[in-house]
């Protein structure tokens, strides 16, 4: 695969897009387009507060939304209630467009009840399976902890991380599914196939800078400093 055929895009809700949304401009999610620019397909990950115009987004670069991927089921991610707000998500894009939304086995049943989507929508995965857009391969690497089935996405050394890692932190363990031995293994082993020279992009812009590289991450996020199962208890447990 030529680095020229891969569609990269990495928009912030309430700035590129939703911009008349004040809860997505508080929220600071990032939402991701990956696809083949020789095919024309792309996938959405975490597609929340206007899934149109992220398929106008899309549109407007010469491809079409072919599926989408799921992270998590928080509603800030995939729609639904948040706090007594609803957000539009997984069921408005496909009220656009028919198209799978891939999500882990373990996270199907909160996606259901966090959208309201059907099972037959939803297209289930295991840890390492590897989601192909045109001839674009997307490694999928369950990564439990924020969520039963949160899950990250390896595509051309760059990491999609959902919540389960920013640049400074990680998500929260203390919400319903959350887990925080299942975080520490999620960081410290599951995500230990990730190289340093990976570029890590997170769910939420909580830092200034937008991406960094894995091995920056490594070296300055504080979750690395707790290097023991018992350390990371204390702090997130």
């Amino acid at each position: 695969m030529s680095a020229e055929r891969l569609y990269f895009r990495q928009w912030l809700a309430g700035r590129d897009f939703a911009t008349d949304d004040q809860v997505a401009v508080g929220m600071v999610n990032f939402v991701y387009a990956v696809g083949d620019y020789e095919t024309g397909e792309a996938v959405l990950v975490d597609p929340a507060y206007k899934p149109g115009e992220l398929v106008d987004l899309v549109a407007a670069d010469g491809l079409s939304v072919t599926g989408a991927l799921v992270t998590h089921y928080h509603a800030d991610h995939v729609g639904g209630n948040l706090w007594g707000n609803e957000i539009a998500g997984l069921t408005a894009l496909l009220s656009q467009v028919d198209v799978p939304i891939h999500v882990n086995a373990h996270e199907s049943e909160w996606v259901r009840r966090s959208t309201g989507i059907s099972e037959s929508a939803m297209t289930m995965h295991e840890s390492g399976d590897v989601l192909r857009v045109g001839e674009i391969d997307i490694t999928l690497i369950h990564t439990p902890g924020h969520t039963p089935g949160s899950q990250c996405f390896l595509v051309d050394s760059k990491l999609i991380s959902g919540d389960t890692l920013f640049l400074d932190g990680c998500g929260r363990t203390d919400l319903p599914g959350s887990n925080p031995e299942d975080m520490y293994y999620s960081l410290t082993q599951r995500l230990a196939q990730v190289s340093n020279d990976t570029t890590l992009y997170p769910g939420h812009r909580y830092s200034a800078a937008p991406s960094a590289a894995m091995g920056q991450v490594r070296q300055e996020n504080w979750v690395f400093d707790l290097s023991t199962l018992e350390s990371f208890r204390a702090t997130f447990g």
